[in-house]
């Protein structure tokens, strides 16, 4: 039957064989078939196909797959690739198994797993050294097929093959600045090589201009934009765990050289022509300089007038000058691939080269006294002529003109000892050189020196004490030395030492760090027993030490706390809000006291600035506000015992609103207001009382009183029937405090009275159980309308009334008695 029907059809009804052949079926339709065994008692029951058949034609195993490739050979792994084969057998490929064999035995295994279809595989888990041919099959619906033709023999190890290298470029390369240029190239190698790119033995690392390229065949260095710096020979290496193969080439990225390093030189000065130079470009462009082009200009004129273009040296003689006047020269350096910008001379007059000496260099004094000092200096040049004699001038500082101090030539000798100073003025010296064209500039003049006899080491410093110390310092005070060897005393030296050690230690490195006769010496040990002593220092060296007396043993010297009271710390202090509270102290003790300051024995508030010197303290609180007032104490404490001093603060500020306002006595026209003064009068006596009122309907206030200084006020001339808000504030002399509000309106009416009793009752009718009663109205209601009457009754002989209910007419009927 077909696989969409339900009837079954005959094929044939005699076969006896165990086999059929079923015909007219339709290709690619899907059937199920059943058969039936029969005898001569009758017909046995079906079997079914338990699948349906599609029509086609005759399906066989798959060919053998083609191409079987060894890809990549390990140690202990292959790896296999090869193609489908040729002809299916007219099914889709439902997998491929893929044997190995190892050389030396029989049997085929199977290494691949089930349902394989990739044509690619690695057999892993080999052993070094074996050797193991492959072959591969495909298998289909109908089964596996034949074979592949096997692989040739294969031996697990390691695939090697030595870098390879072809390159693209030459061993030099000359790219112009600003172009692009590339190194490319091929290479190989198993296993697969690393490639370094170096310049100048440097590695090439990637940026926005250098871009290095590499795929597993070709190898790129590129760079945009060269310059200069990109020059450099370059070296590309590919190398594996065979061996390394180098390619080398050397770049050269070229420019027009930078200026000629100046500054020009005049060698020669003459009245019709110069002599000029340089020093060449410290940056040839790449290329060597092939000329100097060499310009001149007049000062005093724009244009600039070719000398020689045709020079390499860097030297040159400036021809056909005019005497008098002012030149500038400008050399161009030049190679083959441009000029360079100019190098620019200063300004050079065209004289004779014959001229003055120069001025000497700034000459030495030495051997000074009282009354002479020699004079030394360099010869200058001497402008083309001998010198024939130097001229030797001196000068008080504070004077504007200088002396020759002899008229007498002074010649070959390069010193002169002046005589005839003044003791204790302070001079300077110069020397100008002569020769025959006339008298040179004066050199620079010398260093001030005062007159007066060379000074010697002054004498050792006098009575040298130590008069005070602590756990790690002790104080040091002398005497001035009694001779000063006719030099100021730039200051003194101090040294100490360790009871039994040999060697002295500085206190302090040079002598002008302790200018006084007093020094603290630091970083001392505690409990350790040290020496002292002191040298003074002139400029002519150190005298002799001067020892304090006894070896000084470091420990705090104990002194309790004392503190010295400032102005402001009086018993009690008053500042006004926003006004700034200072406190200080001066604090003495030894060691120097622990600082403590409370308010009203907690901390002080974050705001307050707290400062401890080694003399004292200060505490400051700025902007002020009313709560910082209070009692301050400051607490000082060391071991020798503590001190406390305390001082009452009072911030003068307005003060508070007044308290518990009340409305009383309310008419038709006035009101009773009382209230309770401030908690907080702000440090200062109120003075007056500000009271305002508001009808609710309007946003303004209106004043009824700002002088009173009593807690209470009659508010009159109120309008009947509105309502009013009332407000009262504090005033001292730091201003007028917040209000206080009345929480709600009251209204402007006379008081109103509970009703008189009715007039009149009497009874107008009576029943078994209810009672008609009838009275008149009172004589007055109180001041306010009657709303009604309220009507009880009470059993004769009891004690309580029973409320019966509240009724608005002048009569009422009780019921349920």
């Amino acid at each position: 039957r077909e696989s969409d029907h339900r009837a079954w059809t005959p094929v044939s009804c005699t076969v006896t064989r165990q086999n059929a052949t079923v015909q007219g079926l339709t290709e690619g339709k899907a059937y199920f078939f059943r058969i039936a065994a029969e005898n001569i008692i009758g017909m046995g029951p079906f079997t079914e196909t338990t699948k349906e058949i599609v029509i086609r034609d005759p399906i066989t195993v798959p060919d053998r797959p083609e191409d079987l490739e060894v890809k990549a050979v390990t140690k202990n792994s292959v790896t296999l690739t090869w193609n489908p084969p040729k002809y299916n057998g007219g099914s889709d490929i439902t997998m491929y198994v893929l044997e190995s064999r190892l050389i030396g035995k029989e049997k085929f295994h199977r290494v691949t797993k089930e349902k394989m279809l990739d044509r690619k595989y690695t057999v892993e888990g080999l052993k070094e050294g074996d050797t193991y041919e492959y072959r591969v099959s495909a298998c289909n619906i109908v089964g596996q097929g034949k074979p592949s033709f096997c692989t040739k023999p294969i031996t697990c190890k390691d695939e090697i093959a030595p870098p390879s290298l072809d390159l693209d470029f030459r061993d030099k390369l000359i790219v112009r600045v600003g172009e692009a240029f590339s190194l490319t190239g091929r290479y190989s190698g198993k296993p697969a090589p690393k490639v370094t790119w170096l310049r100048d033995d440097i590695v090439v690392k990637e940026d926005d201009r250098t871009k290095i390229k590499t795929t597993p065949t070709t190898l790129c260095l590129g760079i945009l934009k060269s310059v200069r710096e990109d020059s450099g020979k370059y070296c590309v290496t590919v190398e594996n765990s065979t061996g390394s193969r180098k390619g080398f080439c050397q770049v050269n990225v070229v420019d027009r050289p930078s200026p000629p390093v100046g500054p020009v030189i005049f060698d020669e000065v003459h009245k019709d022509h110069m002599v000029v130079s340089w020093k060449p470009p410290l940056d040839d462009g790449g290329s060597e300089i092939t000329n100097y082009i060499i310009e001149k200009k007049d000062a005093h004129k724009d244009m600039w007038m070719p000398v020689t273009s045709a020079t390499v040296k860097t030297t040159c003689k400036i021809p056909k000058l005019l005497e008098g006047r002012e030149y500038q020269i400008r050399i161009y350096a030049e190679n083959l691939y441009g000029i360079s910008d100019p190098l620019i001379s200063d300004e050079m007059k065209a004289k004779d080269r014959f001229r003055v000496p120069d001025a000497p260099e700034q000459p030495i004094i030495k051997d000074v006294t009282k009354d002479s000092a020699v004079v030394v200096w360099n010869k200058p040049y001497d402008g083309g002529k001998p010198i024939t004699n130097y001229i030797v001038e001196k000068k008080e500082t504070m004077a504007t003109r200088w002396v020759r101090v002899t008229r007498d030539p002074i010649f070959p000798s390069t010193q002169f000892k002046v005589p005839d100073l003044l003791e204790g003025c302070q001079y300077e010296f110069r020397v100008s050189a002569e020769n025959e064209i006339g008298v040179g500039d004066p050199s620079p003049p010398s260093k001030p020196i005062f007159a007066r006899d060379p000074i010697a080491k002054p004498s050792p410093p006098v009575n040298p004490e130590a008069v005070d110390k602590t756990k790690n310092s002790v104080d040091l005070s002398w005497q001035p030395p009694r001779r000063d060897g006719n030099g100021k005393i730039i200051g003194y030296l101090v040294e100490y030492q360790k009871v039994g050690d040999e060697e002295w230690k500085k206190a302090n490195l040079t002598a002008d760090s302790c200018p006084e006769t007093k020094y603290k010496v630091t970083g001392l040990t505690e409990g350790l027993t040290y020496k002292f002593r002191v040298r003074a220092v002139n400029a002519a060296g150190e005298s002799e030490p001067a020892y304090v007396p006894d070896p000084v043993e470091v420990k705090d010297r104990l002194e309790p706390p004392e503190l010295i009271l400032d102005a402001n710390m009086a018993r009690e202090q008053h500042v006004k809000a926003g006004d700034t509270l200072r406190l200080s102290a001066v604090i003495k003790g030894v060691p120097f006291p622990k600082v403590s300051w409370k308010k009203e024995d907690h901390e002080v508030s974050p705001k307050a600035d707290i400062e401890v010197t080694g003399v004292g303290s200060k505490l400051e609180i700025r902007n002020t506000v009313h709560e910082d007032g209070g009692i301050y104490s400051l607490t000082v404490e060391n071991p020798a015992g503590s001190k406390t001093v305390s001082v009452k603060v009072v911030v003068l500020d307005k003060p508070g609103p007044p308290r518990n306002l009340k409305i009383s006595e309310v008419r038709s026209d006035s009101c009773y207001l009382t209230w309770m003064e401030p908690e907080d009068d702000g440090g200062s006596v109120i003075t007056n009382y500000v009271v305002e009122r508001k009808d609710v309907a309007s946003a303004q206030w209106l004043a009824i009183s700002s002088s009173s200084k009593k807690r209470s006020h009659i508010a009159k001339y109120l309008i009947e029937g509105t309502q009013y808000l009332f407000r009262v504030a504090a005033e001292n002399q730091y201003g007028r405090g917040p209000y206080v509000e009345t929480l709600k309106p009251i209204k402007a009416i006379d008081p109103l009275h509970p009703p008189g009793p009715p007039k009149n009752l009497h009874h107008v009718d009576v029943d078994k159980t209810e009672v008609s009663l009838a009275w008149d109205r009172p004589d007055r209601d109180g001041g306010a309308e009657i709303t009604g009457y309220l009507v009880e009754y009470q059993e004769d002989g009891a004690d309580e009334w029973t409320k019966f209910q509240t009724v608005p007419m002048l009569d009422c009927v009780v019921t349920g008695l």
